[in-house]
């Protein structure tokens, strides 16, 4: 028998050990993203421009969806007016994820934003975000739509 292994090692001095150690790392880090993004949407769907700032970063960046190519606010003082003047604008406005993909601080979430325009109809746009966490908050939050 030769001395070829499957990949496994025995952890005798071939970094098994510390290998695995790094993939419960990354599992820990993707699970930590997805909540941090979770608990910011659903300060979100409450409308709780508080709660929203509370799960982003002070130096926290957010690129809207505005057309033509977006807005881009940087720093919570910015973000902040511009979660203001989104929910004063769209009083209705709710999101739902249709699909979360996260590996280790990065997370791209696949959507459907309701709300009701002025004639009392209900409007939806499909889009993705791309969103960057640090330290359990919320660092960049990068929106994009179809259409």
């Amino acid at each position: 028998m030769s001395g070829a292994t499957n990949g496994a090692g025995d952890g005798a001095g071939d970094g098994a050990d510390d290998h695995a150690d790094d993939h419960a790392d990354d599992h820990e880090v993707t699970a930590a993203t997805i909540a941090a993004v979770d608990a910011f949407n659903e300060a979100f769907n409450r409308h709780d421009v508080d709660a929203i700032m509370a799960r982003m970063t002070d130096d926290a960046t957010f690129e809207s969806t505005s057309p033509p190519a977006g807005e881009r606010h940087e720093g919570a003082a910015a973000v902040r007016a511009a979660w203001e003047a989104f929910f004063a604008a769209s009083p209705t406005a709710h999101f739902e994820a249709e699909e979360t993909i996260a590996t280790g601080d990065r997370c791209v979430i696949r959507w459907i934003y309701t709300w009701t325009d002025d004639t009392d109809h209900e409007q939806q746009l499909h889009g993705v975000d791309v969103l960057r966490v640090r330290d359990g908050k919320v660092a960049e939050k990068l929106a994009y739509v179809k259409g």
